[in-house]
């Protein structure tokens, strides 16, 4: 039998923090080893617990999530981060975009979201899932804050662009798995070699170039 996911929950309502903790309590893979309601807590719980996934709310009572986000990514490059947020606001998404988290959810998301996140981050921490997000990056290059330049001799294989197209419409590499029939660590590759010819470094910009260069566009079915 593998071992589960263990997390570690971070946020200021009790109600949120025992929530979660029942959630994981109905899934197997998943197994909350620790919470707290402060920033000022978290830095010293995550050393001694070593979970594999922090589960954090952006509005803490103490700090700004964002800000204890970026401080756990600098610390530990591992430590896959999934954010919870009241907030549906584009620039709040691409705040945690911007930040290095695994994941983005909102509060009101269905609990197979949630667990999806975090196995999401589990896997792949530096992968950035947010559901809506191609939706959220096609209204940000209509603005027109996108600038990315175009990729000279940019040649796709099939299966690049089958990974490219799940990756615009936010599924996590874990799903991205499975619907290709293949292992995560496969999955990761393939992404991997999409970033590399996209000449990105994440989703988001892997998604902003290719809708520049005309390979995918928001019209796309986002999960939800």
């Amino acid at each position: 039998m593998h071992n589960p996911i263990t997390v570690v929950v971070i946020d200021g309502h009790t109600l949120t923090r025992y929530g979660l903790i029942g959630l994981a309590d109905a899934d197997d893979d998943i197994t909350i080893v620790g919470g707290c309601a402060l920033a000022a807590e978290a830095p010293a719980l995550v050393a001694s617990a070593r979970p594999d996934v922090v589960v954090l709310d952006v509005a803490l009572p103490d700090a700004d999530g964002f800000r204890l986000a970026r401080e756990l990514r600098d610390r530990h490059a591992e430590l896959g981060i999934v954010v919870l947020t009241a907030q549906a606001e584009d620039d709040v998404l691409f705040r945690a975009l911007e930040t290095g988290v695994s994941a983005f959810v909102h509060k009101t998301a269905p609990t197979a979201e949630v667990l999806g996140a975090i196995r999401h981050a589990a896997v792949a921490a530096a992968s950035f899932t947010a559901t809506g997000l191609a939706h959220a990056l096609a209204r940000r290059t209509q603005a027109g804050h996108v600038g990315m330049p175009a990729v000279a001799g940019l040649a796709l294989s099939p299966r690049e662009f089958e990974v490219l197209a799940q990756l615009a419409t936010g599924r996590s590499v874990p799903a991205i798995a499975a619907g290709m029939f293949v292992s995560v660590s496969t999955a990761k590759t393939y992404v991997s070699r999409v970033y590399d010819k996209l000449g990105a470094t994440n989703r988001a910009a892997a998604i902003m170039t290719a809708m520049r260069l005309g390979l995918i566009t928001a019209e796309v079915d986002v999960p939800a």
